[in-house]
């Protein structure tokens, strides 16, 4: 079986280093919905040394902060499920009182058709406050 994040999946690129993607993924309805991808094919947190699992917690982190920055959502969701894909990642998803699960997961029955979240030059926004945030610290 090919692993569909073992190499750079779907998505608009917004960080990349060696150890990791963060990426803005077409989730219909989500706009903002981000993926922290470890680029090292591991199931689980506990495979990683504790400097990795810091590295990618730290991305998880820096990703919901330029998404409450850029998109000032209600709640976000944090997720690191891989039983449908068993790769080491993370959602990242902004959560709107009006989207259409809420307060649900995104992926229940839906409660109602949901607002538009959508923003213009999205990517851009989240790739600026990524950068902004990692001059922050140095």
């Amino acid at each position: 079986m090919t692993c569909p994040l073992c190499t750079l999946p779907a998505g608009e690129l917004l960080y990349e280093d060696t150890q990791l993607w963060v990426l803005l993924v077409d989730e219909a309805g989500y706009p903002g919905f981000c993926r922290v991808i470890w680029k090292q094919h591991v199931r689980e947190m506990t495979d990683l040394p504790a400097s990795a699992q810091s590295h990618l917690l730290d991305w998880v982190l820096r990703t919901e902060s330029a998404v409450r920055q850029v998109m000032q959502p209600d709640k976000i969701n944090l997720a690191s499920l891989g039983n449908v894909v068993p790769h080491l990642h993370w959602h990242v998803i902004p959560r709107f009182e009006d989207d259409a699960h809420f307060p649900a997961p995104i992926w229940a029955q839906p409660q109602r058709a949901g607002a538009d979240h959508a923003q213009p030059q999205l990517a851009a926004q989240l790739r600026q406050a990524l950068q902004a945030g990692l001059a922050a610290r140095g």
